[in-house]
């Protein structure tokens, strides 16, 4: 293998123009690497070109869509929310709650004690005036009736007695008087007769009087004994009854109630608890509308009726109960329940009306571009019956301009205010967006 390799290295010795081969190898040698750099550089150039081309398609691409967002990207959006007057009615009203009561209400109670025997109404039962609702035990009654008639006998026949002792009385002292008249009788027995008929006199007035009183309580045991039945004392319906048979009803300090009754629950009124801060503006005979979580939806025709001047303080809340009288054909309404009150106190037909918010709409304060609030000159106070709303003077998008303006106002329902001032077609800001209180440098960027 030695023997191979030495053979190949061997080269034959060079000619006559062997040295000019040999410059012609050396010279193809050394320009080898030039082309070959030639070719590296021509390369990487084109590399970078394809790079260039590349980011400048990428640029190209951005530009496009960041023109073609611009040109379809919409509008920015209105700093103010706005609204126009309108043509109507407004009705002030007063609102509360109360509780429906019958018109005219009885509470029907016993004036003696003893066992109730019968009982002939229960819930919802109609009666007429002087239908029986009740009876008590009258036996302990007719037993004093009786006892109280013979004691008034023995007074009469005492009475009796008493007077035939004067007629006596009055014959002694005739006989004395004449006797001393005669010159037959003395001093002594006429004084002594006087003395006797004056006696005799002053037993008659006490027998009859004690007739009197004996006959007065005969009349009392009497009613008392009446009283055992407890009659209706007016026509109406039973909406309450507080007792069975067998239970004892004790009289002796206060008549208990045993029966409610309702003279007609097609006329009922509600108790409604007006604020002091509304009852100046109620009425005798202002219109009202009752609802009850019964019927929803139903309104419930009134009339105010009366607004009581004696106050109600609960917890430091001071309030007016205010009678409203309400027609209750159908019987729906029933007594106890809790009815929602809405008083018409005022209204105006056919106005020019502006929206609440409008009123009380408050620009936000202008801010610089760091978002600081600048200092701005207060408003003049208004005056009562007057208000503020803000106008729209310039609608440019992301440039808008409002301008305030006092107006004189009127009633108001709630919703809407009645706008006495014209302010013509003007758009009226009701409220603002979020882009009125960004910084003007930061409003409608895209990125």
């Amino acid at each position: 293998m030695s023997e191979t390799s030495a053979s190949v290295r061997v080269e034959m010795p060079p000619g006559p123009g062997s040295t000019k081969g040999g410059l012609g190898a050396t010279q193809g040698a050394s320009r080898e690497p030039k082309a070959l750099e030639k070719e590296l550089s021509g390369l990487e150039g084109r590399k970078w070109l394809k790079r260039l081309l590349g980011v400048l398609a990428i640029a190209v691409v951005i530009a496009g869509i960041a023109a073609w967002r611009m040109k379809t990207r919409p509008p920015p959006p209105s700093r103010y929310i706005t609204a126009k007057t309108s043509r109507g009615d407004v009705f002030e009203t007063v609102q509360s709650t109360g509780q429906v009561k019958p018109l005219t209400e009885v509470q029907v109670g016993a004036q003696v004690s003893g066992r109730v025997t019968k009982v002939y109404v229960d819930f919802n039962s109609i009666v007429k005036a002087g239908d029986v609702l009740a009876e008590i035990d009258p036996t302990l009654l007719y037993a004093q009736a009786d006892s109280t008639s013979a004691q008034v006998a023995a007074s009469r026949a005492q009475e009796a007695r008493a007077e035939a002792n004067l007629a006596t009385a009055r014959t002694r002292l005739t006989r004395a008087k004449n006797l001393f008249a005669e010159g037959v009788g003395a001093q002594a027995d006429v004084d002594t007769a006087q003395g006797a008929y004056d006696v005799a006199v002053a037993d008659v007035a006490a027998s009859k009087a004690q007739t009197a009183s004996l006959s007065a309580q005969v009349r009392s045991s009497r009613t008392n004994l009446a009283y055992t039945k407890i009659y209706s004392p007016i026509d109406g319906i039973v909406i309450n009854r507080a007792i069975d048979p067998g239970q004892t009803v004790a009289a002796s300090f206060q008549a208990p109630v045993l029966f409610v009754i309702a003279q007609d629950l097609r006329k009922m009124r509600v108790l409604a608890d007006i604020d002091e801060a509304d009852v100046g503006r109620l009425k005798e005979k202002m219109g009202a509308e009752v609802t009850v979580d019964a019927f929803p939806g139903e309104k419930f025709k009134g009339t105010v009726a009366q607004v009581r001047y004696s106050p109600t303080n609960v917890s430091g809340v001071v309030t007016y109960a205010a009678v409203v009288e309400v027609d209750n054909p159908d019987l729906k309404l029933r007594p106890g329940m809790t009815a929602t009150v809405t008083i018409r106190s005022n209204e105006a037909k056919d106005v020019t009306r502006v929206p609440n918010a409008a009123l009380r709409f408050k620009p936000s304060p202008p801010v610089d571009k760091d978002g600081k609030k600048l200092p701005q000159d207060p408003l003049p106070p208004l005056s009562p019956g007057q208000g503020r709303v803000y106008l729209l003077t310039e609608e440019k998008l992301g440039d808008e301009k409002i301008d305030a303006r006092v107006v004189d106002v009127g009633i108001t329902d709630g919703i809407n205010t009645v706008l006495k001032t014209d302010v013509g077609d003007a758009k009226i800001v009701t409220d603002e967006t979020d882009e009125a209180s960004k910084p003007k440098a930061t409003r409608g960027r895209m990125f």
